[in-house]
């Protein structure tokens, strides 16, 4: 099995665990942790660039983030809070699958495309920068919106993490 098509079933796989995590979570209460610790936890991929084969130049990390960036707009959009029982949930979106599934399919076509100019150590650099440049502002506007619901229920002078 070659490269590209076993990273573009990792990608899919990878695509279908987030859709039935993020079914799974719509049934809990949302938390300031569970915001806040993805973008924590895969800030260590960032340790993938003190290898060469991984290292980018800068107009290719300015290029990556934009994307990425633009990519989270979408999901700010389709990411929204509501309060139930006293507690606040993540609403569910029918748009945030389309959405994840239209992301996969971009990045797959752009790996295909690009893989035949760009190194695959680059390439995988480009797109971890790519996904962290659209996870990062996707969750501050979460957390901003989930404190925001938060303050409305416990009043704005309790700073507890919850």
């Amino acid at each position: 099995m070659n490269y590209a098509l076993a990273s573009t079933l990792v990608a899919i796989g990878m695509a279908v665990l987030v859709l039935f995590i993020r079914m799974k979570a719509a049934k809990k209460p949302a938390t300031a942790k569970k915001i806040i610790l993805p973008p924590i936890f895969m800030s260590t991929g960032a340790l993938m660039f003190l290898f060469p084969a991984f290292r980018v130049t800068f107009l290719e990390v300015i290029e990556a983030l934009s994307v990425g960036m633009l990519f989270s707009i979408l999901l700010i959009k389709t990411s929204k809070f509501e309060i139930r029982d006293k507690d606040i949930y993540l609403k569910r979106s029918k748009a945030f699958i389309f959405i994840l599934i239209g992301l996969l399919l971009v990045r797959i076509i752009g790996k295909l495309v690009l893989s035949t100019s760009i190194d695959v150590g680059e390439l995988s650099g480009m797109f971890w920068i790519l996904a962290f440049g659209m996870i990062v502002p996707w969750r501050i506007a979460m957390y901003r919106q989930y404190r925001k619901l938060y303050n409305e229920l416990n009043g704005p002078t309790d700073t507890k993490m919850a």
